[in-house]
């Protein structure tokens, strides 16, 4: 399955801005409550972007983890290692296309993560299969489990809000996308079928709108025209403004109605043991 996917940096950090700013729960301590990464760890973040995953776990870790982040976007890899070398952390980030094999030696890492990115791969069998291969195999001389696989995306019911002021605002369908529509099924199928163990654990955040402003912020974050998966609804610069006039519009309404815009983030973790 090829996906015609395309983000740049800014559209992407403005919405991790954004879900800061407005959001009621933090998932970066969701994240280490469930995994409780350990110093002497060997970390492997899959499209790990600016780092974000990165870092949090080598502050959680006090710097004692060896921790590699892999990116195919070298605009993104080099804002990581701007602030891996502001912090002096020692952090490994590097080139990494998650849809050709991985550069590193089977049985390698104690945990491999990947937040928000590698349910784009291409041939998930192949890329689950990657992320198994490095992954540490169960020592049973020592009764130690095998390394651990993280992933985190959307769930089918992730921000219902904002395609429900889409769909009224356009009466189209909303484009397949391919977090939300692949996680639960095939992702988590792909997963159960490699790994030994295979578990979902489930994330929700409330983000309040208490003006109309930042939501629209967020959905040009979301429909930009470099975001390749929205095009189905316009063509053109024209279009895209004439879109966001009208999503605009209904999201005015429900605030009149509301008093506010609540759009919740359902996240799926699959946490999956070798």
């Amino acid at each position: 399955m090829e996906i015609n996917y395309q983000e740049t940096s800014k559209d992407l950090l403005a919405r991790i801005d954004i879900h800061e700013k407005y959001g009621s729960a933090n998932i970066d301590q969701w994240t280490n409550d469930l995994l409780k990464p350990q110093a002497g760890m060997s970390i492997l973040d899959v499209g790990c972007g600016a780092g974000k995953l990165s870092f949090l776990f080598n502050d959680y870790t006090k710097g004692g983890a060896k921790i590699t982040g892999g990116d195919f976007s070298e605009e993104l890899l080099a804002k990581a290692r701007e602030k891996n070398k502001k912090l002096g952390a020692g952090i490994n980030f590097q080139f990494l296309d998650f849809n050709k094999p991985f550069n590193f030696a089977d049985n390698t890492f104690d945990l491999c993560t990947s937040a928000f990115a590698i349910y784009y791969a291409s041939n998930l069998d192949f890329t689950f299969g990657e992320a198994h291969r490095v992954l540490r195999s169960p020592d049973a001389v020592l009764g130690k489990p095998g390394g651990r696989l993280f992933v985190s995306g959307p769930l089918p019911e992730n921000k219902k809000m904002f395609y429900d002021i889409i769909k009224e605002a356009t009466n189209k369908p909303i484009p397949p996308m391919p977090g939300s529509s692949r996680f639960k099924g095939d992702i988590f199928n792909t997963v159960s079928k490699i790994f030994a163990k295979t578990e979902l654990h489930k994330f929700e955040n409330h983000l309040t709108f208490p003006e109309v402003a930042p939501f629209i912020d967020y959905v040009r974050a979301s429909l930009s025209e470099d975001r390749k998966l929205w095009t189905s609804m316009f063509n053109g610069h024209a279009e895209y403004e004439e879109l966001i006039g009208k999503i605009e519009a209904v999201a005015k309404k429900w605030f009149a109605r509301d008093g506010k815009l609540v759009m919740t983030k359902v996240v799926g973790g699959i946490l999956a043991t070798k």
